[in-house]
């Protein structure tokens, strides 16, 4: 099976498409002595494209010296090794995707209403929530996937880091993914994340009652200006669902302003979350 590629190429080979439409340049493979099927892949993103012939492509195409920097620097990027490629052989393709956009990401937004986000998972807490995955049966795959998701968290110290808005339901507080000491230490963990510069974690309480993420857990990733349009990522039991239409990102958007408005403050929240854990403590002591 076809593995997805880098964002970068993707967007690269998107851009190049649009130039041939626009210079009504139907005939440009032939005229650089190339097969159709060669620039077919190129705009499909299904192989980079080498300096030389990105050079002569954009030649053909007529760009202008600061849009062939632009597009050069895609194709580099595109060229690049990704950091999660050992990875891909063990997990499904859209989440293979996902990482590579949540890599980009300068905004990441999300609403969690079973279990801790992946970002702020401990590595146990991680293991029990991958391990009941309709399609892991191989040890080998559960451990590969496991260390991705770990490798994953480094997004949180690049300079400089995404900001992070995550709204939990106060049951993932209270469901005892791994047993209690799992979670317990997953929560002294989700206690000091919070503090963590750039990230506002809220708890939607009980109490809120009826609310707009009741039919699924989502996330909105947001780009650099100039880059790529906001994308909403979304998990179901055989992958991911990615949605990109102007139209669903505002109501997604919506959803989240409805979430946050009715969540705890960022401080009230923290002191739920330690509660909770010193709670459990106290039960196991019991």
């Amino acid at each position: 099976m076809a593995r997805p590629t880098s964002t970068a190429r993707r967007e690269l080979g998107s851009e190049l498409r649009r130039l041939r439409a626009d210079r009504r340049a139907a005939d440009v493979a032939t005229a650089l002595g190339w097969s159709e099927s060669k620039l077919s892949r190129i705009e499909t993103a299904h192989t980079s494209i080498s300096e030389d012939d990105l050079d002569r492509l954009l030649t053909a195409y007529g760009v202008r010296t600061e849009d062939r920097d632009r597009l050069g620097d895609l194709a580099r990027r595109g060229r690049a090794r990704a950091w999660w490629t050992p990875y891909r052989s063990s997990v499904p393709d859209p989440y293979d995707e996902y990482v590579a956009l949540e890599a980009e990401a300068v905004v990441i937004s999300e609403w969690e209403a079973q279990v801790v986000p992946g970002l702020l998972q401990t590595d146990e807490y991680a293991h029990a929530v991958i391990e009941v995955g309709a399609d892991v049966a191989d040890p080998a795959v559960l451990q590969r996937r496991l260390a991705l998701r770990m490798a994953r968290q480094a997004v949180l110290t690049r300079e400089p880091p995404p900001s992070l808005l995550m709204v939990l339901d106060e049951a993932v507080l209270h469901r005892e993914v791994g047993g209690r000491e799992v979670l317990r230490r997953q929560l002294a963990k989700l206690y000091a994340d919070s503090h963590r510069p750039g990230l506002d974690l809220r708890i939607l309480p009980f109490s809120a009652g009826a609310h707009a993420g009741q039919t699924e857990s989502f996330m909105v990733l947001e780009f650099g200006a100039g880059s790529r349009s906001p994308i909403v990522h979304s998990e179901g039991l055989t992958g991911g669902l990615f949605r990109v239409k102007p139209s669903e990102i505002e109501v997604y958007r919506g959803a989240l302003d409805d979430l946050r408005e009715r969540a705890l403050p960022a401080e009230a929240s923290r002191t739920v979350i330690a509660e909770r854990e010193e709670a459990l403590g106290y039960e196991a002591a019991s």
